[in-house]
């Protein structure tokens, strides 16, 4: 099974790797189906480690590379990853501003974005759907990459970000459906808006995979981009949500714990 992924074309590895963080979201949007209720304390460890494990990556297993194969390609080394990593951060900043949605924990005052007249819920779910975006983005290209040829661009590397995501999208599928229950929703419907707050992640991974397969030189952007995307959503909706339950040093291991582990899956096996 290894031998045949690895001879698969990078679009068709993106696919699956994201697909599998997918799947790991529906399985932490389960809990909905044995537990009404999570404690916040509990929810704010989960954001805590997400947050760890996106910082980590960006750096990781995205900006790391990038810098690697900027210099591999006799660009200057720090100008593609610094103009990839702008860019990611701004077009995520420009999303947030026009796409409606409302953070986990807040309040319907509080809702960003276009006005609209969308039910909570579903504001809800459209501010998760957004933070997935850089990450499926994230995988597409780092397989893109390892397609490129490049020495600093690895199968394992890539592999490593695939699983480092897919693990902190288990409790983020968690942190999603269970306020969704509170709000009144069914345990079916908790989980299916849940789990569907990932499914944007297999096409961006495509779109991403895509992108670097057709125009290599844009490779050290591409992957800049990802880290600025998710750098841009962890600073502005996922350590802010994971502090503001009044259970802050939770908050704050579950990030240390999340960025151990994604650091040590990234150098363990990339």
């Amino acid at each position: 099974m290894i031998d045949a992924f690895t001879s698969w074309p990078a679009i068709w590895q993106a696919l699956a790797a994201a697909t599998f963080t997918w799947g790991l979201t529906a399985l932490g949007a389960g809990v909905v189906f044995f537990f009404k209720e999570v404690s916040r304390k509990a929810l704010d460890g989960a954001l805590g480690f997400t947050a760890g494990v996106m910082i980590a990556a960006s750096f990781w297993s995205l900006l790391n590379p990038a810098i690697a194969l900027s210099e591999e390609m006799g660009m200057v080394k720090w100008l593609p990853p610094l103009i990839g990593f702008l860019a990611g951060a701004f077009s995520m900043r420009l999303i947030d501003y026009v796409l409606p949605h409302i953070h986990l924990f807040g309040r319907m005052s509080d809702a960003e974005g276009m006005k609209t007249s969308w039910r909570r819920t579903t504001l809800m779910v459209l501010a998760i759907t957004l933070h997935n975006i850089p990450e499926g983005l994230a995988i597409g290209v780092a397989f893109g990459a390892v397609a490129a040829g490049y020495e600093s661009a690895t199968l394992a590397g890539a592999v490593a970000l695939a699983i480092g995501i897919g693990i902190q999208n288990c409790p983020e599928g968690t942190a999603v459906s269970v306020p969704l229950r509170r709000e009144g929703l069914s345990r079916g419907k908790a989980w299916w808006y849940g789990q569907m707050s990932a499914v944007v992640e297999p096409f961006a991974a495509v779109a991403g995979a895509l992108a670097v397969t057709i125009m290599q030189p844009v490779l050290p952007y591409a992957l800049a981009f990802a880290a600025g995307a998710m750098i841009f959503v962890t600073v502005e909706e996922v350590i802010p949500e994971s502090q503001s339950g009044g259970h802050a040093d939770i908050a704050t291991l579950g990030a240390i714990v999340g960025f151990a582990v994604m650091m040590t899956l990234d150098v363990a096996l990339g």
